[in-house]
């Protein structure tokens, strides 16, 4: 297996005395599509701030090509790793051209200045994401989809081989979520020696589909990790996720997960107690 491009160890942390995380190791190789999964809360946010450096882990480290993220300057960071939040918000009416251009920002010389090979990138990066004819439009006016598809432009953009993306589908059609999926598989497919994905996702069916390995989460711990076939069992989801789950293989045998019922009840409201 090649070394770990991103690499955390004993990974803990908490909120006001509550913990969060508990012990976790993830390595991510160079070629990988790694995906993170879980139910609300299980500690995927906290996890991917603990690994872009965002925020400080209470135990555990850290490395990022090798090298302790600690010891890393932002730009030193953002050159190697980019990041999407879960949050991708913007206060000001930028247009999206200038969002994407900001992924430029960690290679700009001394006054900032974007040379005519920044644009070509932006120019290249929009059009990855299908969102050419958008660069004069102001970011506040898109759809949410729209907005995920202008941060994974300014992702690319950034140029960098490892993409940390935390929900980067969520308000996605499933035309492209599918699509947004199969761009990162050909992201790394361009230089996999060099080159690999962090996703975290709640679609259990792109995860199946896509990911080399899964990490499930569920209580701040990794509940299991490997190959999606060996992670996402119809015992294991029931438990973690309170479904009834089907998972099988199609023609093509590729992986597929079918949720058939919740397992969730929650009390009777107070009408229906005394009916």
């Amino acid at each position: 297996m090649s070394a770990a491009l991103l690499a955390g160890r004993g990974l803990g942390h908490g909120y006001a005395g509550r913990p969060v995380l508990a012990r976790v190791d993830l390595a991510l190789a160079a070629g990988e599509l790694g995906v993170v999964v879980g139910p609300n809360g299980a500690g995927k946010t906290t996890l991917v701030r603990i690994l872009s450096g965002v925020l400080g882990a209470e135990t555990g480290t850290v490395e990022l090509l090798g090298r302790p993220l600690a010891s890393l300057s932002r730009r030193e960071i953002a050159r190697a790793l980019a990041v999407i939040p879960q949050d991708f918000g913007v206060p000001f009416p930028f247009r999206v051209r200038e969002l994407v251009a900001m992924g430029r920002a960690p290679h700009l010389g001394p006054l900032g200045r974007e040379t005519e090979a920044d644009r070509a990138c932006v120019r290249a990066c929009l059009e990855r994401v299908g969102l050419s004819e958008f660069a004069e439009r102001e970011f506040a006016t898109l759809s949410g989809g729209e907005k995920q598809r202008v941060a994974l432009a300014r992702a690319y953009a950034q140029q960098t081989g490892l993409l940390l993306l935390d929900e980067p589908t969520a308000h996605m059609d499933l035309g492209h979520r599918l699509h947004a999926f199969e761009n990162l598989r050909a992201f790394i497919a361009e230089r996999p020696a060099e080159r690999a994905v962090l996703v975290v996702t709640h679609d259990l069916v792109l995860a199946a589909r896509f990911a080399d390995s899964v990490w499930l989460l569920d209580g701040g711990r990794v509940a299991a990790e490997g190959r999606p076939e060996t992670v996402l069992t119809p015992e294991r989801i029931g438990e973690v996720y309170s479904v009834d789950a089907e998972v099988s293989h199609d023609s093509g045998g590729q992986l597929v997960i079918v949720a058939r019922r919740s397992r969730i009840r929650y009390p009777a409201s107070a009408d229906e107690s005394h009916r």
